[in-house]
């Protein structure tokens, strides 16, 4: 199976940068697409960003052009550099993997918070 590691959540000012990053334990050929899902209190978990094997990037709305999602996948990470982070960017952040055989795994999450 795949264990997700989440790193780089913290605090910020808004207007500040934070830089998460997720390493993906297991087979790695298994691995298909990665990506990050957050989560703000009472709110439905929203995709933030994925990237697949082969550097197909999908971003939400919301954070095209502030955020940009990469991958290593020698070592199986996947990356989000958030910058000029807002208030709204408040959110638990998941880190999530399916596999080729279609199974999802996912992190458990990692505290952003961004002060006004």
């Amino acid at each position: 199976q795949v264990q997700l590691v989440e790193s780089g959540g913290g605090l910020v000012q808004a207007g500040g940068s934070l830089r998460l990053s997720c390493a993906a334990s297991g087979r790695r050929f298994s691995i298909d697409r990665m990506g990050w899902y957050r989560q703000a209190p009472g709110k439905q978990r929203e995709l933030v960003a994925t990237i697949t094997s082969g550097g197909t990037i999908n971003y939400a709305d919301s954070v095209k052009g502030r955020f940009t999602i990469s991958r290593d996948n020698a070592k199986n990470t996947v990356y989000l550099q958030m910058n000029s982070l807002k208030p709204e960017d408040t959110a638990v952040y998941y880190c999530n993997a399916v596999s080729v055989l279609v199974l999802s795994y996912w992190g458990q999450g990692t505290q952003v918070t961004v002060s006004a």
